[in-house]
């Protein structure tokens, strides 16, 4: 299933989840978007959510509002819903209206396919290649893989450095999958100085030596992480 964690109180941009795009507001859209795949539910710190979801036939859940990380707001919904092990559960953010379900049915796939071979993971993610310019941008965030596709490190500064002026960039797909048991593991483990330092929660999973596969997928969608990136997005339902 899929659940989308809904922050009314962003420390960058508060209350975004909410922002009017083209008649619909944020949370909604990105809901809407993968709606056909499988159950959506919106895990929500904040009543105002929860009714702006309901009024547009969305499901959403009241959570705690105390979490560190989206990831242990989903972890709650996927607890309060008694979720069997091993079903696979995919963390769509909700600032991602523009997210493609191809790319959710692809990292649905991957997992389901890691499960049936029996091999381990934590969680899984997408990545797609980016240029130089966009790899500036500290809003857009890159990740370095070994050679199986699994994740090293992820980081909001240029990464690799472009020594030999031969790098490849690649940008992360703000997108996750868990099965209920590596969900559970993942929250479970202890906060990382990293994770704290660049602000991002995957790199938990990196500092305890936590297998993340990544997915190269094609994609043109963006997350909205600033009010440029707001007016963008309305631009484009214009």
């Amino acid at each position: 299933m899929i659940i989308i964690p809904a922050r009314l109180a962003s420390t960058r941009f508060p209350q975004k989840v909410l922002a009017d795009i083209g008649g619909l507001p944020m949370v909604v859209r990105t809901a809407k978007a993968v709606s056909h795949i499988d159950r959506v539910v919106v895990a929500a710190d904040d009543e105002k959510i929860i009714s702006t979801c309901k009024e547009h036939g969305v499901e959403a859940m009241l959570t705690s509002t105390t979490h560190k990380s989206g990831t242990d707001r989903i972890n709650e919904c996927a607890n309060i819903l008694k979720l069997d092990d091993n079903e696979i559960i995919i963390n769509v953010q909700a600032d991602e209206p523009f997210i493609e379900p191809e790319v959710v049915e692809s990292l649905i796939n991957k997992l389901k396919e890691l499960q049936e071979k029996d091999e381990p993971f934590i969680m899984g993610s997408c990545y797609n290649a980016i240029n130089a310019e966009s790899a500036e941008d500290p809003n857009l965030v890159k990740v370095v893989l070994d050679d199986k596709d699994n994740a090293i490190y992820f980081s909001r500064s240029l990464i690799p450095y472009n020594r030999s002026g031969r790098a490849t960039y690649f940008g992360h797909i703000g997108i996750y999958g868990f099965s209920k048991k590596s969900l559970k593991e993942f929250c479970n483990l202890s906060d990382a100085p990293i994770e704290d330092i660049e602000g991002l929660e995957q790199l938990r999973a990196i500092y305890h030596q936590k297998k993340i596969t990544m997915l190269k997928v094609s994609s043109t969608g963006f997350g909205i992480d600033t009010p440029e990136d707001l007016a963008r997005a309305i631009e484009i339902f214009l």
